[in-house]
Formats: C-alpha cells, structure tokens, sequence
C-alpha cells in the first residue's frame, strides 16, 4: 500500500480575529503533496485570510500553521522562497516594464538565473513582445499572463492562488488553466486555489474544502460532494451550502 502523501500545508485549530469579528473561527485542514485543492465560500467566508495567513501577511489570532513542514510563523524564512501567491486584484507597478517587474520579483525570491528564467517564463507563456512593454498598458489577459509568470519566477513548490481567472475570457480563462495544470504535472507542485468560478474547480481540483462564516462545513473531491448532495454540478453544491441548504451533521462526513 503505497503511504499517505506528506502534507504541504497543515493548519491546526485556526483562528483569526479582528476585534469582535471572526474571520477565521478554529478550522483545521491538511493539503496533500501534489495536489490541487479548492477553497470555496461565499464572499466573506474566510478564503483570502486562510490564504494570507499561510503566505505569513498576517499573524493568527490562535492555531498554527505548517507550511512545507515548517511553522510560517517562526520560521518563514525558510519556507517563503518555495511558494508563491497569484491574484488578478494585485497589480504590480505600472510603470515598470514586464522585464523590470519579473526581474524586481526575481531577485526578491532570490532566482540564481534571473534573465534565464525570464526568458524559459516568457516561451513558455508567450510573454517574448510584452517584455518591454510597460505593464500598465497590457490588457486584462496580458496582465494574468504575466502575473503567472511572476508567480512561477522561483519555480514554487506550493502555489496560492485566489480567482487566478476572474473577468478574463472563456479562451484566455481556459490558457491559464492549462498552463497550471502543465506546471504541476512537470514540478509536482502543490496548488490551493479559491476561486468562485465552479467548473474550474471541478477541472483542477483533487480536493475542496467548503467555507461559511469562518468555518469548514465540509470537504471532499468535486464529484463526491456532488454524488453526496445529490446534485448535477458542485456550483448547485455551492448554492445548497451558501443558501443554508447544507446536509444535516449526522449526514456529513466524519472530519
């Protein structure tokens, strides 16, 4: 029997609060080696602050988190240089031309080749006449296009992503895909991604943790928790579970 893969990320008892507001309220959760897996919820669920307190931005309030095997907290020095964060609402300066940036992102990751990776990073992700351009004049896929590039720079064993395909394209939503689903066939990466977008987590992902109101209220692969709820699509899934039609306790599965 072949052994259970390490965990890349292992949060225990989670908690964050600001003030009298919970946004993360005791969760706990493993993300296997080499897997894709789902962060859903509504708005307000907690997703982009369980994201944030695994890259290290802020400190929980309570719990812990292993990130690679290491405590993000004490020792995120160790681990920030092999993950990566992509996201469509983070722009990087405008000004700055699409070589500048990656090479700025490049040495803040401390990449040994940085022109050779530029160069690998822009064949691979059809960047080569957008390397001189200043990246405030690209449109909303050529800006995605080079934010994956950025998140690749360092070539990360884990991988962030939040809505990595919001308001793009069906064509350029469906490229970007693509390509992550190639980067982690090659490197074995590790990909949590939160996204509202339903058939392209049940394309990507292995695994889905559901959120609500800062807690996990289940989990499972994309066709279990369709079979599970009796339903056609996760994104009916989402809605039964978003709209307080979720399975009552003794029908969910054991944590």
């Amino acid at each position: 029997m072949n052994a259970k893969p390490p965990a890349a990320v292992r949060a225990v008892d989670l908690v964050k609060a600001y003030g009298k507001v919970v946004a993360v309220d005791h969760i706990g959760f493993e993300v296997a080696a080499g897997s894709v897996t789902g962060l859903l919820g509504g708005n307000g669920a907690g997703k982009t602050t369980t994201i944030a307190m695994i890259m290290g931005l802020i400190l929980p309030s309570a719990g812990r988190i292993e990130v690679l095997g290491h405590d993000i907290v004490a020792e995120r020095h160790k681990v920030l240089h092999r993950m990566n964060f992509e996201s469509p609402y983070i722009d990087m300066p405008h000004r700055l031309t699409v070589r500048q940036n990656l090479r700025v992102f490049g040495m803040l990751y401390g990449v040994a080749d940085i022109d050779g990776r530029i160069a690998d990073l822009a064949a691979e992700l059809d960047l080569e006449s957008l390397l001189e351009r200043e990246t405030g004049r690209l449109s909303a896929g050529q800006k995605t296009r080079v934010s994956l590039a950025k998140a690749l720079v360092n070539a990360p064993e884990l991988l962030l992503l939040d809505e990595p395909t919001a308001s793009l394209d069906p064509d350029t939503a469906d490229w970007i895909r693509t390509r992550l689903e190639t980067y982690r066939a090659e490197r074995g990466a590790t990909i949590l991604l939160a996204s509202h977008n339903m058939p392209e987590v049940e394309r990507l992902c292995d695994d889905v943790i559901m959120m609500k109101g800062g807690r996990i209220v289940d989990r499972g692969s994309p066709s279990g928790l369709v079979a599970r709820y009796g339903r056609d699509t996760l994104e009916d899934v989402f809605l039964d579970v978003a709209r307080g039609r979720a399975l009552e306790p003794e029908k969910a599965p054991a944590s």
